[in-house]
């Protein structure tokens, strides 16, 4: 079992900057593959970016790219969102997600599918007013 809790959401303008964390508990933190997906209402939960388990492999959607950094912190098991450059089309439901497996890499189409993801956390709110 894997336990996250993400953190680190609010209320900020455009252009500014947030940095989202997910700490975790639980088994296997440094063995996963981790992720952020976010969510607005009406809508299917998204891709954001994901990290392999040694925080050597990222990637991201189009629409952070450049704008966004994943990171990992495997002693302190937390995963991180750094978020620049925020746009209004960002505002959403940010999700932390571990997959199920313990696999530490896999192709990229894998590691930006939901399906692979096994746990997740609350989710935390980002908004963004222009």
């Amino acid at each position: 079992q894997v336990q996250l809790v993400e953190s680190g959401g609010g209320s900020v303008q455009a252009g500014d900057s947030l940095r989202l964390s997910c700490p975790a508990t639980g088994r296997q933190f440094s063995t996963r593959i981790m992720g952020w997906f976010r969510q607005t209402p009406g809508k299917e939960r998204e891709f954001v970016a994901t990290i392999d388990c040694r925080g050597s492999v990222v990637y991201y959607s189009d629409s952070v790219k450049g704008r966004f950094t994943i990171s990992r912190d495997n002693a302190k098991k937390t995963v991180y969102l750094q978020m620049t450059s925020l746009e209004p089309e960002d505002t959403a439901v940010y999700y932390c997600a571990a997959a199920a497996g313990d696999q530490c890499l896999l192709a990229q189409p894998a590691m930006r599918s939901r399906a692979i993801y096994g746990y997740w956390g609350q989710g935390t709110q980002v908004t963004v007013s222009s």
